[in-house]
């Protein structure tokens, strides 16, 4: 170790190891221990002690695999002290089921076992974990937040706009349901990755959708759930590099979080993409979304995500709105339709109906949707369609629509935005 650490750096290095190698050591802790709580408090231990070890004598020359063995003792202690827990991981069998000894003989093989072995990346097994579908959508976003991405309890709630000790016992509840229902810790096999893969990349998928068009609060660009989303997918694609949905993922993400810092002006206003200054976007997270799609694009398991990145990629492709290939965006969104023929996707097609073929023909194709009961609460329906009766030269009828945008859950910046737009008509 080195002796004397400064307070201040030796809080920082922490906070970097827990940003970068908590997902790590969390994954590995639950994955031996068949217990998210108890992997949960043994790295919150293990760091709260570090700060004040490293502090006193020196940060360590292996600082992960120091705070691996004091999570692994901590949570050992636990379960010396509580056979309910001793018990439950033995039905587990987290050992080799010839073990015929006591808990504690359990925990001290166990013990020597981490002790001894590298830290290992068994992330991709607690994505799945979170992932599984026993859980409903928001649990496995809020546990895949919480324990893949770090962050906390408090910034958890506020994506879902629901106070802290809400979503505190919602986390509690689906660590229980993990428990009790005995869903399994570890990567999947073979034969479950095709079955279970995309529950978990449409979990990314959504953490990103909140980041991107937030369903509430004041900001219309969340920036910092994106980059938490495309964090996740870049995690995903280094675990499953041969997987093409999980790069197709990671590519629509990244064409996508480009255009982030056009997307809203110096007041948070939203700004159009035909209105967006092309210059902000950011060039490269396009070139390697770019490269991303382009390989996924020709490959055999190309599905949803990368017909989407394609999409994305010919927006970004575009040197200006006008020049936008609307044609064959259109005939990419008829292909996803055939893949996924989901409310959202209807509406993304009747929209580039209309810029491929008029104001008219959109309009017709987003009237065929209005019968939708799930596209009836959703905002950017209603957004659409205001702006495409405008375009066809019927301001009443799209002040209407507004106003009904105005009653579906979304961000009040974008409220803003759509109060202004109402006031634009008549003038």
């Amino acid at each position: 170790m080195d002796s004397d650490a400064d307070p201040q750096a030796t809080a920082r290095l922490l906070h970097t190891i827990d940003v970068e190698d908590g997902g790590r050591l969390l994954a590995a802790l639950a994955n031996r221990f068949h217990d998210l709580d108890l992997a949960e408090d043994a790295l919150q231990e293990a760091l709260a002690r570090a700060l004040e070890t490293w502090t006193e004598r020196g940060v360590p020359s292996n600082p992960q695999a120091w705070l691996m063995t004091a999570a692994k003792h901590r949570a050992l202690d636990v379960l010396r002290s509580d056979a309910v827990r001793a018990r439950r991981l033995a039905r587990l069998r987290i050992e080799s089921a010839s073990s015929g000894g006591d808990h504690i003989d359990h925990a001290d093989r166990l013990g020597e076992e981490l002790s001894t072995a590298s830290i290992p990346d068994e992330r991709l097994g607690l994505f799945f974990t979170c992932s599984h579908p026993t859980l409903e959508e928001r649990e496995r976003i809020a546990l895949i937040l919480r324990c893949l991405a770090g962050l906390s309890t408090v910034e958890v709630a506020a994506v879902f706009l629901v106070g802290t000790a809400t979503m505190q016992q919602r986390i509690v509840r689906a660590k229980r349901r993990i428990s009790a229902t005995g869903i399994p810790f570890g990567a999947p096999t073979h034969e479950q990755l095709p079955e279970r893969l995309p529950g978990v990349l449409r979990v990314v998928y959504l953490i990103f959708t909140q980041g991107f068009i937030p369903t509430g609060g004041g900001e219309h660009n969340r920036t910092d759930l994106q980059e938490e989303a495309v964090r996740l997918a870049r995690l995903l694609v280094g675990l499953l590099p041969d997987e093409t949905e999980a790069r197709g993922l990671l590519s629509l993400l990244l064409l996508t979080q480009a255009r982030a810092g056009a997307r809203t002006d110096t007041d948070g206003t939203p700004v159009p993409l035909a209105e967006q200054d092309r210059r902000l976007w950011d060039s490269m997270l396009i070139a390697e979304g770019l490269g991303l799609a382009l390989t996924a694009a020709g490959e055999a398991g190309a599905g949803p995500y990368t017909v989407q990145a394609t999409i994305a990629a010919l927006h970004a492709e575009a040197a200006t709105y006008a020049e936008t290939d609307w044609k064959q965006i259109l005939a990419l969104y008829g292909i996803l339709a055939r893949m996924d023929p989901s409310p959202v996707v209807a509406l993304n097609r009747a929209v580039a109906t209309g810029k491929a073929k008029g104001p008219r023909a959109g309009l017709a194709a987003l009237d065929h949707l209005m019968t939708d009961p799930w596209l009836e609460g959703y905002r950017p329906f209603h957004i659409a369609r205001a702006i495409t009766l405008r375009e066809s030269g019927m301001p009443s009828d799209a002040e209407a629509a507004f106003r009904q945008a105005l009653e579906c859950p979304g961000n009040d910046a974008e409220s803003d935005y759509i109060e202004t737009r109402i006031r634009e008509l008549f003038t």
